[in-house]
């Protein structure tokens, strides 16, 4: 069985090791690791076999694990995840908007290719990565329009230059318009989607965005259009928001803890 370091014992992170407890993913979770000392407790509390609580992340992959899988934050993914790759384990990255910095996803990449191990980035809460990378050479464009109640939105850093209440928002209204590298910086914990596509498509600056509120819904809907030379697509996307965190739709959570069964496991693996 693999052996599964987890950085971040929230909300993504908790179902995961629940999802490794049960056996659902057939590997062995040996170590964990979340800012909050009471976090990583709590997540240790609810499991029958207990993982050990490292002291810094960076510890994480310094200790015999296989895969470490990152469920923490865009800052999380910048701090450790070049070690981890130096300490030849491979790596989950579920906050993806990190590697739209051009700098991290350089150096990761060629780390990858001189330590022979592999980042694993998970569809999340979209469909159609896979048609999307098929037809990567023959885009012309993408946009992706994302669509939540306010209350998945507050908190995020747009709000804080914004001359827009969250709180006040009582019929659909459009935010925010801009390119994905743009959404990703302005609301990191929300749009985690869009550096996906990003990276199956476009790239940053041509993939377009668009992210509205609509405080009449209890979905995160994501609309994605693509265009070019081979024709056109479109998927539409309603998703449960998480009832452990509405940032997060159960989606997400689903497709990480698939992609990680799949990859702990011996059987016919269909699709990417």
């Amino acid at each position: 069985m693999k052996k599964i370091g987890l950085l971040g014992c929230g909300a993504i992170g908790t179902q995961i090791a629940l999802a490794v407890d049960s056996g659902k993913i057939p590997a062995t979770l040996t170590h964990v690791y979340d800012q909050s000392k009471e976090a990583s407790e709590l997540l240790v509390s609810k499991l029958k076999h207990k993982p050990e609580i490292v002291k810094n992340s960076h510890l994480l992959s310094s200790n015999p694990v296989d895969l470490v899988v990152e469920a923490a934050s865009q800052d999380a993914v910048k701090d450790v995840a070049l070690s981890v790759i130096q300490n030849r384990k491979d790596l989950m990255i579920m906050s993806v908007g990190a590697l739209l910095d051009e700098s991290v996803f350089e150096v990761l990449s060629d780390a990858c290719k001189d330590f022979k191990k592999t980042i694993y980035l998970p569809s999340g809460a979209i469909a159609g990565l896979d048609a999307l990378k098929s037809v990567q050479g023959e885009l012309d464009s993408v946009i992706l329009t994302t669509t939540k109640h306010p209350r998945s939105l507050k908190g995020a850093k747009f709000f804080e230059t914004a001359d827009i209440d969250i709180e006040k928002i009582n019929e659909k209204t459009t935010i925010f318009e801009g390119t994905s590298k743009e959404a990703v910086s302005l609301f990191p914990k929300n749009i985690n989607v869009a550096a996906l596509l990003s990276l199956a498509g476009l790239g940053s600056e041509k993939t377009k965005v668009r992210i509205v509120a609509d405080p009449n819904t209890d979905k995160n809907t994501h609309e994605i259009h693509a265009e070019g030379k081979f024709g056109k697509m479109s998927f539409k996307i309603e998703n449960v928001p998480d009832s452990t965190n509405p940032k997060t739709s159960r989606l997400a959570i689903l497709s990480v803890i698939e992609r990680l069964r799949a990859i702990c496991s011996d059987d016919i693996q269909i699709g990417t």
